[in-house]
Order: C-alpha cells, then structure tokens, then sequence
C-alpha cells in the first residue's frame, strides 16, 4: 500500500474550531490564532472538564465531582482498561490525523466529554471518529463517547461502519482555507514540516 507524502498534519479540536468557524460563531482571525497556537486563557468549563476526566480515570480530586455521576462515567469505561492517553493517527490522503483517546480497552475505545448542552447523536460528526480506523490494527472495533452535563450521563458509541463523509468533507475545505491563507500562518508544523 502506498501512502501520499504528508501535506497537512490535523487533530480533532483543531478541525472542530473549523467547524465552528463554518458556523459563523467565530472569525476568521479566531481560526488563524488557533491554527497558530496562539495562547489563550483556559476557560472555567475546560479546566473542569479536564479535572473531571481526572477525578474519573485516576481518583484525583474526586470529592469536587457528584459522587454518582463519577460511578455512572466509570461503569461505562472498558474493562478492563488496558491504557490511558493512547496516541492514535491515521492517514487519509496527504493529511495527518492525530490525537490521544482517553481510555483503550480490548475492543472498545472511550473519550470522556464535558458539556453543558447534550444534544443526541452530536458525536457522529466528530473528528475524533478518525481513532476508529487508526485503532483497528490493535482490535478497536468501537469508540464509545461518555458523555456528562454534570446532571446526567450519555453515551455514544460507534463503529467502522460509521461514514465519515461529512469529516472527510470538512477537512478537504480546511485544507483549501490553509493553501489561501498560508502566508498567514506562522506554525508551519501544520503543514508536515
């Protein structure tokens, strides 16, 4: 099997910032400093969203958290966890897709999320979907999404019969937006250097 040579290296959050710039709910100024790691101030939702994530996997400060949607998040984990934090890519073309899932079981794999508003089946459209087929040579057969709003638990859960045409859509057009706007960006890692 012959693969392209690496023109683009993208992760899930990133595209997702796209995603919302296609929306209108940012700019296009908003996109460039994210594109170009420009810093920002952690914001109140993400930093407990993160220590959510840490009460969950490994009991540090779970006494900040409801102690029922902690059992509830954990019940839904795999078991047995065979891993944390596993880097996955996977290439589509001359892009590079890569990112960490949280949780890695035998056959299934689990990203916690955080939100505030739930919506059903919000999951299907994620980039995140991509750690299905760069986890398929360790057995992955389904990502499973745990969700929590802090008042319930959701959970999402998919497979490789998944289509991600509306993802593979998304990041073709990122990609063009990167070639118009290159002499704008300043981190050039994004291009596979």
């Amino acid at each position: 099997m012959k693969f392209n040579a690496v023109k683009y290296k993208l992760y899930p959050t990133l595209l997702n910032v796209f995603d919302r710039f296609e929306k209108g709910y940012i700019d296009k100024d908003e996109l460039l400093n994210r594109v170009n790691r420009v810093p920002v101030l952690q914001t109140q939702a993400q930093r407990k969203g993160a220590s959510f994530e840490e009460a969950v996997i490994k009991g540090i400060d779970e006494e900040m958290f409801d102690p029922d949607i902690l059992d509830k998040v954990r019940a839904l984990l795999p078991r047995p966890m065979l891993k944390t934090q596993v880097y996955c890519e996977y290439q589509l073309d001359d892009v590079l897709l890569y990112g960490y899932v949280d949780v890695l079981g035998r056959i299934v794999a689990a990203d916690i999320k955080t939100t505030s508003n739930y919506q059903p089946g919000c999951y299907a459209i994620s980039h995140q979907n991509f750690y299905l087929p760069a986890l398929r040579v360790k057995g992955i057969r389904s990502l499973r999404y745990i969700i929590t709003d802090f008042k319930e638990v959701y959970q999402e859960e998919y497979d490789h019969t998944l289509d991600l045409a509306h993802q593979i859509r998304q990041i073709k057009s990122f990609c063009e937006f990167l070639d118009e706007n290159r002499s704008k960006i300043t981190d050039l890692k994004i291009f596979g250097s």
